[in-house]
């Protein structure tokens, strides 16, 4: 007998080969790794994509598996909302939520933010990274973006001040915000933040490691400083307070696009400035991302322009702006 509403299941992972190399701080890519599901109901069918994290402790082998455990309470017909109990926070759990919205979205013949109920999302200004690289190779990269209204700086080593001056030179007019990647220590904080503020730089990234970050509470920051790494969904919002001016909120970390909605809505209520961000993944990640994306200060969703190649009906990047999506890729 069929179970009413039971829900059936499929986990692909799939490889996207980077545009060369992508380099930060714990190490370089050459590809991205990522896991897809798709759930369906009778001839409805939503997908969702993330992107195990080792930083994190994931795997593409774990993460699989979190998912294939799921398959028997989804054939039972587990709802979205008994989803968020039912699994941790994480990249697992994100492809699950973001395929079951989409799936909600194409079940009603209704987008994704009417059923969240927000407003029609509009093109927006996204972040273009530069990876982490000598000073003489990331200004040659700069300056092949120059154009680009904002330009997201891989930093987190020795040097870091020539790092962002060189960069600063070859794109004058660019706004710059810098990740380190936790990549900076407390002897060198301060002059690295100098070397920023001096560069123009309106916002900096993950300074230092996750737990070991106290100091940011004890130094005048000449810029505002956001949290990556040490935030990850709504419990780990408290934390940041005196330490932080903003929070990055990425899917992959809050578990999907239900807990990254709310977390933005808390984290606007105490006061942090909201960034949307993104790991390197294909548009399909993508395309929930700029739905959390419409409430952000800084917009960083440039995951498919890093790749030699994205998904047929990806989303529109037109320069610096990047669109929302059409139904047949997600939502």
């Amino acid at each position: 007998m069929d179970i009413p509403n039971a829900t059936s299941l499929k986990v692909t992972v799939e490889r996207w080969p980077i545009a060369g190399a992508f380099t930060i701080s714990r190490g370089a890519k050459t590809e991205a790794v990522v896991v897809v599901v798709e759930l369906g109901e009778g001839k409805a069918r939503g997908r969702g994509e993330c992107v195990p994290y080792a930083r994190y402790g994931e795997s593409t082998d774990n993460v699989t598996a979190q998912i294939e455990a799921m398959r028997p309470r989804l054939a039972a017909g587990l709802s979205r909302a008994a989803l968020q109990e039912a699994m941790p926070p994480g990249a697992a759990r994100n492809a699950l939520d973001c395929a079951f919205w989409d799936l909600e979205a194409k079940r009603a013949g209704r987008a994704v933010h009417e059923l969240a109920g927000l407003p029609a999302p509009r093109p927006l200004t996204t972040a273009f990274t530069i990876s982490l690289g000598t000073p003489e190779t990331m200004a040659q990269a700069a300056a092949k973006a120059a154009q680009r209204a904002l330009l997201k700086i891989k930093l987190g080593g020795d040097g870091d001040a020539a790092r962002i001056s060189a960069v600063r030179t070859a794109a004058p007019n660019a706004m710059l915000i810098v990740d380190a990647n936790e990549g900076w220590t407390e002897d060198n904080l301060a002059a690295n933040l100098e070397a920023c503020a001096n560069a123009g730089v309106v916002l900096v990234e993950q300074p230092l490691p996750d737990g070991r970050d106290a100091a940011l509470g004890r130094i005048t920051r000449p810029i505002p400083v956001c949290a990556d790494e040490s935030a990850h969904d709504r419990s780990s919002l408290a934390a940041l307070i005196g330490k932080y001016d903003a929070v990055n909120i990425k899917l992959d970390k809050t578990g999907g696009l239900t807990e990254a909605l709310a977390m933005a809505s808390e984290a606007s209520r105490l006061g942090l400035t909201i960034m949307a961000g993104c790991m390197v993944a294909t548009s399909l990640a993508m395309a929930p991302a700029v739905l959390l994306a419409q409430s952000a200060r800084f917009v960083d969703l440039d995951g498919p322009l890093l790749l030699a190649r994205d998904r047929p009906d990806r989303l529109i990047y037109r320069d610096s702006l990047v669109c929302p999506s059409t139904p047949a890729l997600w939502g």
